[in-house]
């Protein structure tokens, strides 16, 4: 091993960073173009005619694509060769950005993002194959310590963006300005990007277990991201694709065990960390989506902020993230317990969302900044070890298909996360209105004397009085509405506070030796 490693040369000095910086800004572009679209959902569907149910086809054609191609991507890097598939991944990508940015119609813009989403999803793992091969084993923190900030800068940047370039120019333009970065990452990335050391061409390709792994992941996601419009298993729908979900699993993991040349090396989780690492992979997604996707709607619907003010407030949290991210990979080089680093992230996270679940009307930008501060130091810390527990002691093939493995699932964790949620808060808001309502009634003092004042203020602005009582009342509604919605996100983030809280247990588990070091055997 000791002669191995000496054999493997590590790009240096510019070459080093400018291939660095070309891996993370793919998967910043990736990770970008997952919620990109989410905040200007509206303006395409008008500009389309599609409706609200077919527009969300658009989120959902490029996330099925993207997860179905995540885990696959080690086999594909070694059948094309790394430097191929990453720029041919690429060239797919920006392509396919050029084509949705054109698109006059919904399915045809469905097409180009589920193409996009193939493009992307090579962009991912490779990217972090990428980062990790440039450094040497005893660097792997710091490697993913700088994967780790475009996996937090992606999903963060992009409702800011989406929300900014539809404001002041046009749905169409979220696409084309993939298109700039895409050809000088593919001039970079032709340039740069070595084949990774070692790879073998496989000498059979595994079909049967990429059907079933498309099956599967591809089922599983739809049912993830469908479900909530769908009336989850009322849907004869939803049950036909989760049954499918199922039999895909279990078809994929007989096939992928029995097999000397499996699509995926699922034999990887036999080592215990990793297999522990991919449950903690699993909870951060769930974290990282599910904030990213609960407070926009707490902040746009319960406190009238915009979209594009409640975008530019996320970032300082990222920022916090980024400058964190190097400094627990330095304390992680040191040798510290790394079961410590993470559970005072978990602390932290804890803190943040306890915190985020006693807001009020009253609250504003002022009372989140610490909240938010928070939650960006505590990813951070649970972040960087997660990501070295899930490829620690692996090498060459192996430690990339694992990179495939870990950000499938944290895709899948952020998924079912999201799905949760929105659950939840269906069902939470319903509670919470019938309990209100059970409030507004002609017997009650407070009702009656708002409701009236309400009607006597729109009369003194001059409308009629059946006028009036209607707006009275319609006034009324929106103040319910608002306050509903705001003891529903209160307790959304007090649930996901409590689920965190998992993580612990889990972190535990995980078996480390003081006097152990990561020996990583890194892709170059």
């Amino acid at each position: 091993m000791e002669a191995l490693q000496h054999k493997i040369v590590y790009p240096t000095g510019a070459t080093k960073w400018i291939l660095i910086l070309t891996a993370i800004s793919c998967a910043i572009l990736e990770l970008i173009d997952t919620t990109v679209v989410n905040v200007s959902l509206r303006e395409i569907s008008g500009s389309i005619g599609a409706t609200t149910t077919e527009i969300a086809w658009v989120v959902t054609a490029y996330a099925i694509s993207n997860v179905i191609i995540i885990p696959l991507t080690s086999m594909l890097s070694d059948l094309f060769g790394r430097k191929t598939y990453f720029t041919g991944s690429v060239v797919l990508f920006t392509f396919a950005s050029l084509m949705c940015g054109l698109s006059t119609n919904l399915w045809m813009l469905v097409f180009w993002r589920f193409v996009q989403g193939i493009g992307g999803g090579g962009l991912l793992s490779t990217a972090q194959s990428i980062i990790v091969g440039a450094f040497p084993p005893e660097k792997i923190t710091t490697a993913n310590a700088i994967f780790g900030m475009g996996i937090i800068m992606g999903p963060t940047f992009g409702p800011t963006m989406g929300g900014y370039i539809t404001d002041h120019l046009s749905w169409h333009w979220i696409f084309f300005v993939n298109i700039p970065i895409g050809v000088i990452a593919t001039i970079l990335a032709w340039t740069y990007v070595t084949d990774r050391e070692g790879a073998v061409k496989p000498r059979k390709i595994d079909w049967w277990g990429i059907l079933f792994l498309i099956a599967a992941v591809g089922s599983l996601q739809y049912v993830l991201e469908e479900g909530s419009s769908k009336d989850w298993f009322q849907s004869s729908e939803i049950i036909f694709f989760s049954i499918l979900a199922i039999f895909g699993l279990v078809a994929f993991i007989i096939r992928e065990l029995k097999i000397d040349y499996p699509a995926v090396n699922i034999r990887l989780y036999k080592n215990y960390n990793l297999a522990m690492g991919s449950l903690m992979n699993f909870m951060l997604g769930f974290l990282l989506f599910g904030t990213v996707f609960i407070f926009p709607l707490f902040a746009q619907i319960s406190l009238g902020w915009t979209p594009t003010q409640t975008g530019v407030f996320m970032i300082p949290s990222a920022l916090c993230t980024a400058v964190s991210m190097p400094i627990v990979g330095k304390i992680l080089g040191k040798g510290k317990n790394p079961k410590t680093i993470i559970i005072i992230g978990v602390v932290m996270t804890f803190i943040f969302l306890m915190m985020m679940s006693f807001a009020s009307p009253e609250s504003s930008q002022y009372n989140f900044y610490f909240p938010f501060v928070l939650r960006g130091v505590g990813l951070a810390f649970m972040m960087s070890p997660i990501l070295s527990l899930a490829v620690a002691g692996l090498r060459g093939k192996d430690m990339a298909q694992a990179i495939g493995l870990a950000n499938m699932i944290r895709q899948l964790g952020g998924a079912v996360g999201i799905a949760l949620i929105n659950v939840f808060l269906v069902n939470k808001n319903a509670e919470v209105r019938g309990s209100m309502l059970g409030y507004v009634t002609d017997y009650s003092n407070a009702s009656t004397e708002r409701i009236s004042a309400l009607t006597q203020n729109f009369v003194a602005k001059g409308y009629s009085p059946t006028d009036a009582q209607t707006a009275a009342y319609q006034t009324m509604e929106g103040i319910i509405y608002k306050q509903q919605a705001l003891v529903s996100y209160d307790q959304g983030f007090f649930m996901v506070g409590i689920l965190i809280l998992v993580c612990i247990p889990i972190v535990f588990l995980i078996r480390y030796k003081k006097t152990a070091k990561p020996k990583v055997i890194a892709d170059h």
